[in-house]
């Protein structure tokens, strides 16, 4: 008994919940099929102002052709990009902000957008191992939003944004170089090291750069072609020397005074090597003159009767 009791109670429930849904759910869909555009962006403000932004956008969707040239426009410009904003929609954002800004460039408003349209691009930045290109992007629009109101309360954090894309790209160039140096291919680590050095002078991996350059110049002439080595080996004890000497007490000076000795060694041997062979070959031609003039007599006993 109790149970059926229950049962009717959460029914009943169910069903005033479904039945009010239903009709909220025609009433919008009634409100968005209808002509009546005044009405339509009466309520898509209050939506927009209750943070029901899907239900905001999908009325102003109707409303941004019809209203332009009109008082409204505006506004509904500014709302309307704004709901795609607050629906994390950045590319659609981004684009909309600067349209309001190029269409109302006297507005009070404007600079705020320009700014938003920048950040919009800020956020669509993407994470540092994958292509850059909308990075380099976003600190040009920030950087154009800096020059456009150089008095702005918003260039501080326009400037720090700029710095964050900055730290993205110096980690990317970073880790760029790395790879070079994980997969084998030394010679391209080392000249990445370095252009990622120039390209951020001031980098936090500065000082690890350097001493990996060391590493892969070591690495680089030690697979290289004999006759290469000594002059390869010489530039990974230059760079030692650069290295130590910028960073005396590095955490890196151990390892890189190893690869220093082994670039020592490297050149010791290859000397002695190449020394050897040039021996060899010296000994070889002059076997090979002997027999060419032991040949030389021996046909001419034979023509002297």
């Amino acid at each position: 008994m109790f149970k059926n009791c229950y049962l009717t109670k959460f029914l009943t429930v169910l069903l005033v919940v479904t039945i009010c849904f239903t009709s909220c759910k025609s009433k919008f869909e009634k409100l968005k099929a209808s002509n009546d555009y005044t009405k339509k962006y009466q309520e898509g403000v209050k939506y927009y102002n209750k943070k029901d932004y899907s239900r905001a956008l999908a009325l102003f969707d109707d409303l941004v052709q019809r209203y332009r040239g009109r008082s409204e426009a505006e506004d509904l410009f500014y709302y309307y990009a704004f709901a795609n904003y607050k629906l994390k929609d950045y590319t659609s954002a981004g684009y909309h902000f600067k349209n309001f800004a190029d269409t109302y460039p006297n507005s009070p408003r404007t600079e705020e957008c320009r700014y938003m349209s920048a950040y919009c691009a800020y956020l669509e930045s993407p994470n540092y191992t994958l292509d850059q290109t909308n990075t380099l992007a976003s600190i040009d629009k920030l950087q154009l939003f800096i020059n456009l109101y150089p008095k702005s309360t918003r260039v501080a954090e326009a400037s720090k944004l700029i710095q964050n894309l900055h730290d993205r790209l110096e980690t990317k160039s970073y880790a760029n170089a790395k790879l070079y140096l994980t997969i084998g291919d030394y010679k391209s680590a080392v000249i990445a090291f370095r252009n990622s050095m120039r390209d951020f002078p001031d980098s936090k991996y500065t000082e690890e750069m350097e001493y990996l350059t060391i590493e892969a110049q070591y690495l680089y002439a030690k697979n290289s072609l004999d006759t290469k080595q000594e002059e390869r080996y010489g530039e990974g004890i230059t760079a030692y020397n650069e290295f130590i000497e910028r960073y005396p007490s590095s955490q890196y000076a151990k390892q890189a005074e190893s690869y220093k000795r082994q670039c020592e060694s490297g050149i010791q041997n290859v000397k002695r090597y190449l020394a050897n062979v040039d021996n060899e070959q010296k000994a070889l031609k002059k076997q090979l003159e002997q027999e060419k003039s032991r040949q030389k007599q021996a046909t001419e006993d034979i023509k002297t009767p």
